[in-house]
């Protein structure tokens, strides 16, 4: 009322505010409270005690006032206090923590076009899971087929961290691939083991192309993590892991659970087919052929933002130069040049172009390509048509 009176008549805003002109002018003169005098002192005995004693809390300083100036304040008031006069304890051991720029050892080239694998062994994940049941413990190590949703090898470890599971299963997925002349992409975690150099070493001249999901995203990779969800449960409700009672008989379980979930066990992913007899109908032509993973876009954008941006995937983009794709060349489109430094660059082990035919090389980025980019860096001299 007092702001307001400077503009509007008393009368006017009293009439509004509901009280009498004479009960304004007696609040007016009245002198200030006991208990608005009792808060202004409370707050500058606070502010001064703060001032001599930075390093402590609200809960020190209530007792300070409490012990030496025969306060009554109990911690909420002193906390309010604080708050409204917009002090902290200060120290000088706070650390101020910066992000750390995650460079990660090699590429993702997967992100959210998993839909796009078109045929077998093009693309396996691995991932490790846990099993601890009373005293046991016991280590499984997946490798999975993408396209059949097949699991191609797994090895078992009855120690923490223990790397030959790894390493044997690789081995297991060099050996399986061996004679095959199109690249496989092995997409793993960023776990110390998938990251070792000894563990890449063992695919180096080979067909296999590294990639690995970014730090702390384990949606990067939800084939696995979905799968490996199904294969806990099944093992633990349908094939009784949980009554073993020696690490042999639990690994003997794990070992007829892979030969029923290849075999036997309906997946709904392939229409309700088994992973070994849908390889086997793709490898007899009963299954159309596509060539969806080569005309791929790889982004970091999840499916459902993308769709929110209502960016169409029909648009033909055409070269200055003449060809199909802006970078011109025969139809087959470039993507923006790399700095030295960035990590996000599609090689092999050996650091050579992991697709034979075109003109990628290791300065190449999968992952830095926009909405309005080509989708097919991939792609061996064909139109450039997004989607």
């Amino acid at each position: 009322m007092e702001l307001l009176s400077r503009d509007y008549p008393i009368k006017d805003v009293c009439a509004i505010m509901g009280v009498s002109r004479a009960g304004y002018y007696k609040w007016k003169k009245r002198g200030k409270s006991t208990r608005a005098i009792d808060r202004e002192k409370l707050l500058a005995d606070v502010r001064r005690v703060h001032a001599d004693h930075s390093t402590h809390g609200y809960r020190w300083v209530a007792a300070y006032l409490r012990i030496n100036e025969n306060g009554t304040a109990c911690d909420s008031v002193v906390y309010k206090c604080f708050r409204c006069l917009g002090i902290t304890s200060s120290t000088r051991h706070r650390v101020k923590y910066k992000p750390r720029k995650v460079k990660d050892r090699y590429p993702n080239l997967i992100f959210s076009t998993w839909d796009t694998v078109d045929r077998p062994r093009q693309v396996i994940v691995s991932d490790m899971t846990a099993f601890r049941i009373l005293w046991m413990y016991v280590e499984v190590t997946f490798y999975f087929d993408v396209f059949t949703k097949e699991i191609v090898t797994c090895r078992c470890g009855d120690r923490r961290g223990d790397r030959n599971q790894y390493i044997d299963g690789l081995e297991d997925v060099k050996s399986l691939l061996k004679g095959q002349t199109e690249p496989c992409v092995l997409h793993t975690d960023q776990g110390s083991v998938y990251a070792s150099i000894a563990y890449n070493d063992i695919i180096r001249d080979t067909v296999i192309v590294r990639s690995m999901s970014r730090a702390g995203k384990p949606t990067d990779n939800p084939v696995n993590e979905a799968l490996n969800g199904w294969i806990k449960e099944e093992l633990i409700i349908d094939f009784n892991l949980e009554r073993c009672r020696s690490v042999e008989e639990m690994k003997a379980i794990i070992a007829r659970y892979v030969k029923f979930y290849n075999e036997q066990r309906p997946c709904y992913a392939i229409g309700y087919d088994t992973p070994a007899n849908y390889r086997r109908r793709f490898n007899n032509g009963e299954i159309p052929r596509k060539d969806t993973f080569s005309r791929r876009q790889p982004s970091p954008l999840p499916k459902f933002i993308k769709r929110r941006k209502g960016k169409g995937s029909d648009k033909t983009f055409l070269s200055p130069s003449g060809g199909g794709c802006p970078s011109g060349g025969g139809g087959l489109n470039r993507p923006p040049e790399r700095t030295p430094d960035d990590d996000n660059t599609a090689v092999f082990v050996d650091g050579t172009s992991p697709w034979p035919g075109n003109s990628l090389d290791k300065d190449t980025s999968l992952t830095e390509y926009e909405e309005n980019d080509c989708p097919c860096p991939l792609s061996e001299n064909k139109s450039c048509k997004k989607g």
